[in-house]
C-alpha cells in the first residue's frame, strides 16, 4: 500500500513537471516556425523583385517614356495595375524600371561602400598602434557628420547622374563597415594559429589577406546586403530633392516626387506604389539578413531559440 501511494506521488510529481516544459517547448517551436516563415516570405518576395527588375522590361515591349493624355491619372483597374501617372503613362511599368534604376544604384554604392570599409578596417585592425588610432578618428569624424548632409554636399558638385549618387552614398556609408571588420580582426588576431603564423615569420600583409580578410568576409556581407536597402533609400531622398537622377530618368524618388501634386489632389496612387517598392524590397531584405546572422553567430541563434 505504501509503495502504491509513493509511486502515485511520484507519478503526480512528475506530472506538473512536464506540463510545466511543454509550454516552454511549444513556444521555442512557434519561435522557430515563425521564424522560418518569415525568411520563407522575405525570400520570395526578394526573388520575385530580383525577376520583375531582369524580366520585365526585355519582355514587355512597351515604352514606359509613352505619353497619353487622354489616359492621364486613371486610377488601379485591370488595364493600368498601378493606375497612370499625369501624362498617361503607365505606373506598373514606370515603378517596375523605377526599382531598377534604384536597385542597381544601391548594389553599387553598396559594393563601393563594403569595399572602402573592408579595405580601412583590416587594415587599421591588422596594423594596430598609432595607425589605428589615427584610422578611427578619421570614421568617427566622418560619422559626426549626418549622412544625408554629407550626400547632398557630394552631389552638388556634380551634374545630377547615377555616378554622382553612386560616390555620394559609397563615400558616406562604408564607416559602419570599417567599425564590424576592425572589430573582428582585433578579435581574430588574439587567435592562436594568427600567433602560429607570426611565429612562423608570415608579414602582416600575409596574414591580413590569407587569414584575416576571409574571416571577416560574412560579417562585411552582411553589412554590404544591409547597406543596398539603405542606398535605396538615399537615392530616393536625394532624387526627391533634385539632387540626385536626372527626372526624365524614372526611379522611385523621381515617381514621388513628381507625384507630389498628384496626391495634394486626392490622386494617391502615383505615390503609394512607387512608395511601397521602396517599402516592400527593404523589408525583404532585413529577413533574410536576420537569417543570416542567426547562421553566421550561433550563439545568438541558440538564444533566440530559447
Amino acid at each position: 500500500m505504501t509503495c502504491e501511494s509513493s509511486s502515485a506521488g511520484t507519478t503526480a510529481e512528475a506530472t506538473p513537471s512536464l506540463t510545466a516544459t511543454t509550454p516552454w517547448r511549444s513556444y521555442g517551436g512557434r519561435r522557430r516556425s515563425t521564424r522560418t516563415a518569415r525568411v520563407r516570405v522575405s525570400a520570395v518576395v526578394a526573388g520575385a523583385t530580383v525577376l520583375a527588375v531582369l524580366l520585365v522590361p526585355p519582355l514587355v515591349q512597351l515604352d514606359q517614356q509613352a505619353v497619353d493624355l487622354s489616359a492621364e491619372l486613371l486610377p488601379p483597374s485591370w488595364a493600368h495595375p498601378f493606375g497612370t501617372d499625369d501624362v498617361g503613362r503607365d505606373l506598373l511599368l514606370r515603378c517596375v524600371y523605377g526599382l531598377r534604376v534604384s536597385l542597381t544604384v544601391g548594389l553599387v554604392a553598396a559594393l563601393t561602400a563594403a569595399v572602402l570599409g573592408i579595405a580601412v578596417g583590416a587594415t587599421a585592425g591588422a596594423l594596430g598602434g598609432w595607425a589605428d588610432r589615427a584610422m578611427m578618428r578619421a570614421v568617427d569624424t566622418i560619422s559626426s557628420v549626418p549622412h544625408l548632409l554629407l550626400g547632398v554636399f557630394i552631389v552638388a558638385m556634380f551634374r545630377p547622374g547615377v555616378w554622382p549618387v553612386v560616390v555620394s552614398v559609397g563615400l558616406t556609408h562604408w564607416v559602419s563597415t570599417a567599425r564590424i571588420v576592425r572589430a573582428e580582426v582585433l578579435s581574430l588576431r588574439s587567435r592562436p594559429y594568427i600567433d602560429a603564423a607570426i611565429s612562423g615569420g608570415a608579414s602582416r600583409r600575409r596574414i591580413a589577406v590569407r587569414h584575416l580578410i576571409p574571416a571577416v568576409l560574412p560579417q562585411a556581407g552582411l553589412a554590404a546586403t544591409l547597406m543596398v536597402p539603405h542606398a535605396m533609400w538615399h537615392e530616393s531622398a536625394l532624387s526627391f530633392l533634385g539632387l540626385g537622377l536626372p527626372a526624365h530618368l524614372a526611379s522611385l524618388g523621381n515617381l514621388i516626387q513628381a507625384a507630389r501634386g498628384s496626391l495634394l489632389a486626392g490622386q494617391w496612387w502615383p505615390t503609394l506604389f512607387p512608395g511601397l517598392l521602396i517599402i516592400v524590397p527593404t523589408l525583404a531584405v532585413a529577413g533574410l539578413a536576420g537569417a543570416w546572422r542567426e547562421r553566421i553567430n550561433p550563439r545568438r541563434r541558440s538564444e533566440l531559440v530559447l
